[in-house]
């Protein structure tokens, strides 16, 4: 690598470059000359250097420099060193000012035959000058100025074979400019990508190195080693001069990509794709989209009727099935009919388990439901429950898988999140009728935003994205489609709870899922989930196996804590039933006072969500401190703590969920309180194999 070295002071003695080394600098916002920025001192050693008339606009109070070319063109106008530009050109600030304000935000300007007035010999002579305008960055990337670039145009004006002969010149000027300053290769803050034609890394610039992390082992690889798949069109249309610019996302070298305005300039055997970083831009623009997506959604929400008509409706059907299923059985009883009582058990027992269901439901979109998280590999997740995707979409849809070669770990709940997606495949499925092309992918996104509003904060994402070729949706559609009981299926084939249960699981989860669709040009739905930051977890081991017992229960204490009497007393009865001493409690304070005043406690059952400010999890902390050998069985309808995080779900704590049958909590406390023993090694040997 050639490495320029810059020395801090101006390249040439005499004339303005001495003026520049006496001024008294200490009295501006530059300060002392020895402390000037590298970049400051390189674009005034290139304007100094320079044959042609130059000056140096620098600073938030464009104070102004030029070299000695530039002397006659200031005509009658008093020295103009370390004086601010728009005082130096004030009678011409009008024609100067805009274009002045576009080259600081960055834009190149060319202004062609500027009109002066100037003084040559003594005589005040009407002259015509070309300015080229260029912005120049400081170390950080910023715009700190400009350089102005003068060629006089007079004999152009007043004859049309001048004006093109200087024009060619001016032109070839810029090049032979251009050549002599290459060392802006390393000041650039531009992405700078040498391509061979069979699209081999030749060389790339230092900007490269800082905003990509690439280091030397990429010289010779393949552009499309990091590329993103996505992209590969677009910038082959660029390379091949067939598009003038267009976007890219880059990989950075620690996963992430980057995105990038990218343009082309051709060489003899190459060509050097030139880039400039947009990530932060173009993820602004999307936050602010989705802001204004979330502003409206929330909006939405506020209209509770639609949620609670649509739950009283359903929930009106199901209380009606189980409320006529128990008047037919009481009217059986009283009439001393006992045969096929059955039938009413089996439809109240139904309706039931609808009912159970729909709850499930409601909670995983209100964020409430008890998640279980744990790390992992979306491209292991995918590659275990392909099968099972094959089997919801059918043969007839052609499925792709596109994965991250590296993709970063998510904390997540497993079985929900395979439910989710398959959730997503089978919507895609009745947006294709059936048959089309379904493809799903993974991918590693680095987020940088931090305005009000967007509903991710800043950080690492892994992304998994479901993409259909169906018939999309309308903007209507799109806008309510994670409504609850918003469906346009048919009445009996869709509940309308299907995408607003994986937002509210994916959100629960603390994440975002983002909806991209237009009517005849397919889905797409990309699920965003945090990157897990902690380190890798070991590989389980299968467990010893196990042999089960007779069950032999004795008298063992129970302690149930449950604030619902009718729930209680039936889970108490259930209890009773097996022959276990059943000690109740309302609350967790008068469950932990009868804990302490009641003696030895073989098993806690209790629920999670208690009143008095205290919660079952709560509970189950103050009782291991007491006895961390305590068994402990939480039973749930909905939490607002999850359960992993809070520590407490170890060995001999376990859960079940609301509503449940009485045979399962018998099932478990049998199971908690004698649990399964482990085989000899005789009885081993003789089992067949």
């Amino acid at each position: 690598m050639h490495i320029i070295h810059v020395a801090p002071r101006p390249v040439q003695q005499g004339g303005m470059s001495e003026a520049v080394r006496q001024h008294d600098w200490d009295r501006t916002s530059f300060g002392p000359l020895h402390r000037w920025p590298s970049s400051l001192r390189i674009a005034v050693d290139l304007m100094l250097a320079s044959p042609f008339p130059g000056c140096l606009v620098w600073g938030s109070d464009m104070l102004m420099l030029h070299n000695d070319a530039f002397v006659p063109i200031l005509g009658t106008k008093p020295a103009p060193l370390g004086r601010p530009f728009h005082e130096v050109w004030s009678d011409v600030w009008g024609e100067l000012g805009a274009l002045v304000f576009r080259v600081m935000e960055g834009e190149a300007v060319f202004l062609e035959n500027f009109p002066l007035v100037t003084s040559r010999n003594g005589v005040l002579e009407q002259v015509y000058f070309t300015f080229s305008f260029s912005p120049v960055r400081d170390e950080g990337g910023k715009v700190a100025g400009f350089l102005a670039t003068v060629l006089e145009t007079t004999s152009s004006v007043e004859s049309e074979r001048q004006w093109r002969e200087l024009a060619r010149s001016f032109e070839r000027q810029v090049q032979e400019r251009t050549a002599d300053h290459h060392h802006l290769w390393e000041q650039s803050s531009d992405l700078m990508v040498v391509v061979q034609e069979d699209l081999r890394l030749r060389t790339f610039n230092p900007a490269a190195r800082q905003l990509l992390g690439w280091d030397d082992a990429l010289h010779g690889q393949s552009l499309l080693m990091v590329l993103h798949p996505d992209d590969g069109a677009e910038v082959r249309l660029i390379l091949g001069g067939e598009q003038a610019t267009g976007e890219g996302r880059l990989r950075h070298a620690d996963g992430h990509y980057r995105r990038f305005t990218l343009s082309a300039m051709p060489g003899t055997d190459f060509v050097t794709l030139l880039g400039h970083d947009i990530t932060q831009d173009h993820e602004r623009r999307e936050a602010l989209r989705q802001a204004e997506e979330l502003l409206r959604h929330g909006h939405k929400m506020d209209a509770v009727g639609q949620l609670t008509g649509g739950i009283a409706h359903d929930f009106n059907n199901l209380l009606a099935e189980i409320g006529a299923s128990l008047e037919m059985l009481e009217r059986r009883l009283e009439q001393g009919r006992t045969e096929q009582l059955d039938k009413y058990l089996h439809a109240a027992r139904q309706a039931t388990g609808r009912a159970a269901d729909l709850t499930q439901r409601m909670l995983a979109f209100a964020r409430r439901q008890p998640l279980s998280p744990r790390p992992a590999d979306l491209n292991e997740l995918l590659r275990s429950i392909e099968p099972l995707i094959h089997q919801a979409i059918g043969p007839d849809i052609d499925l792709q898988m596109q994965v991250d070669p590296q993709p970063w770990l998510v904390e997540v709940d497993v079985s929900q999140m395979e439910s989710a997606l398959i959730g997503l495949c089978a919507n895609a499925r009745d947006a294709m009728n059936r048959r089309g092309r379904l493809k799903i992918s993974t991918c590693n996104e680095r987020h940088y935003s931090e305005l009000p509003g967007v509903d991710l904060p800043p950080g690492d994402y892994c992304c998994l994205r479901v993409e259909d070729n169906g018939e999309g949706m309308s903007r209507a559609v799109v806008e309510r489609a994670f409504d609850p009981f918003f469906t346009t299926k048919a009445s009996h084939k869709g509940s309308g709870l299907g995408l607003s249960m994986v937002y509210g699981f994916v959100r629960q989860s603390g994440g975002s899922i983002r909806l991209v669709s237009e009517e005849g040009r397919g889905t797409c739905v990309e699920v965003l989930l945090p990157r897990f930051s902690g380190p890798p977890l070991p590989q389980p081991q299968p467990p010893e196996p196990l042999v089960e017992v007779p069950v032999q229960l004795r008298n063992e204490r129970v302690l149930l804590i449950d604030d619902e009497p009718v729930l209680r007393m039936l889970m108490r009865e259930a209890l009773q039933d097996l022959g276990l001493e059943v000690l109740e409690a309302v609350d967790a304070h008068s469950g932990l006072a009868l804990y302490d005043s009641a003696g030895p406690i073989d098993l806690v059952v209790s629920d999670i969500g208690l009143p008095g400010g205290v919660s079952g999890i709560e509970v189950a902390k103050a009782l291991r401190s007491r006895s961390p050998q305590q068994r402990i069985l939480f039973i749930t309808g909905f939490t607002e703590e999850s359960i992993s995080a809070s520590g407490v779900l170890d060995a001999g704590l376990e859960l079940i969920t609301k509503p449940f049958r009485l045979e399962v909590l018998v099932h478990k406390v049998t199971s908690m309180l004698q649990p399964p023993v482990r085989p000899s090694t005789t009885e081993l040997a003789e089992r067949p194999r």
